[in-house]
């Protein structure tokens, strides 16, 4: 392949800058080769030095003397309109939204072949198996796993409602009142298995105690100020609670009254807590949030973050060196403060 040309300064200066600027690395492998030649170099050696095959280098010679400039760019750009258009990306939006039974599928995941077929029926847009899964990686579609949850009992308006006056609460609390997310967490020796990185072929093992132990830690977060209030225990019963209200009375010794939001748990209403709240003066108010809404508990969030940067897949070998590990990850992200701890 000895063909050779010369091209003017102007040509070799915008070819130049487009090499440059552009990010596609189609159209810079082709700049780059006809630019090689422009240098005196053959198809073979540019092919060589940009790194593509002499045939590829060849074409792209060809081309740009038969068209000039106009042949280093892609001509799918003249195919005409996306056959995914948005109203296409739409409409897979809203079929990824229901389940393939709804289609008539005895099938309870979507496929990449399913979707398919489905968008062919019902978008009348004929998708390959291939080319749909670059659309779901344009949509930002994941593939993860499901959260199990229950639907709260409450009619709905009675739930908005409660949602509505517990937000309210924590917007505009009352001068020298605070307004915290209450709840307890377990830690279990026997790590959480969860997802991770991993080299080709290879699978990480995680190592287990067999015998599983447990511990268990309440606590108060203030979203405002970034300050949780613990306290640890090997059960997770009522006296739990209760050291985690006393402790909430140390730390907020100046606070006129201390609103906790929490969920309905038996430990959270038993007789043995009323009867301390109103000892204390109902300083410390319970505001429980409607059945199986965790989401509405800031400190849920607090939790999982937890389980996902510490319990998950951990290789501790004893309980209180992952309690440790807890503690030192929550206090890199926190103001900590932990009350007084009880084993029963």
């Amino acid at each position: 392949m000895q063909i050779r040309f010369r091209l003017s300064r102007a040509a070799r200066r915008r070819l130049q800058r487009l090499d440059h600027k552009t990010r596609d690395a189609d159209l810079r492998i082709r700049c780059r080769v006809i630019l090689k030649v422009d240098q005196g170099l053959s198809g073979r050696a540019a092919a060589r030095e940009v790194g593509c095959v002499p045939s590829t280098a060849a074409r792209i010679v060809a081309r740009f003397l038969a068209e000039d400039e106009a042949s280093l760019y892609d001509r799918r750009a003249e195919n005409g309109e996306r056959k995914v258009d948005e109203d296409a990306q739409q409409g897979l939006v809203e079929i990824l939204m229901r389940t393939p039974d709804t289609f008539g599928f005895q099938r309870s995941t979507w496929s990449l072949e399913l979707l398919a077929r489905v968008a062919a029926e019902k978008l009348m847009v004929r998708i390959s198996v291939g080319h749909m899964w670059k659309v779901l990686q344009h949509l930002k579609v994941r593939w993860g796993c499901a959260r199990p949850i229950v639907a709260c009992p409450w009619r709905a308006a009675r739930r908005r409602r409660r949602i509505r006056e517990l937000r309210e609460l924590q917007r505009s609390p009352c001068p020298r009142e605070v307004v915290l997310f209450g709840d307890e967490v377990d830690i279990h020796l026997n790590p959480r298995i969860g997802r991770d990185w991993m080299l080709p072929g290879r699978q990480k093992l995680v190592l287990t105690p067999g015998k599983n132990q447990k511990a268990f830690i309440a606590g108060a977060y203030d979203p405002k100020t970034g300050r949780i209030v613990c306290v640890d225990g090997d059960r997770k019963a009522v006296w739990l609670f209760l050291n985690l209200l006393r402790a909430l009375l140390v730390v907020y010794r100046s606070a006129r009254r201390i609103h906790l939001i929490l969920d309905n748990y038996t430990i959270h209403k038993s007789q043995r807590v009323q009867a301390f709240l109103r000892a204390i003066g109902q300083k410390i108010q319970l505001h429980f949030l409607p059945p199986y809404c965790p989401e509405e508990n800031r400190i849920e969030r607090l939790w999982k973050d937890v389980h996902d940067s510490v319990t998950r897949n951990h290789r501790c070998r004893t309980l209180q060196e992952l309690l440790d590990e807890v503690c030192l990850y929550l206090e890199s992200k926190l103001q900590v403060r932990w009350g007084a701890s009880c084993h029963v």
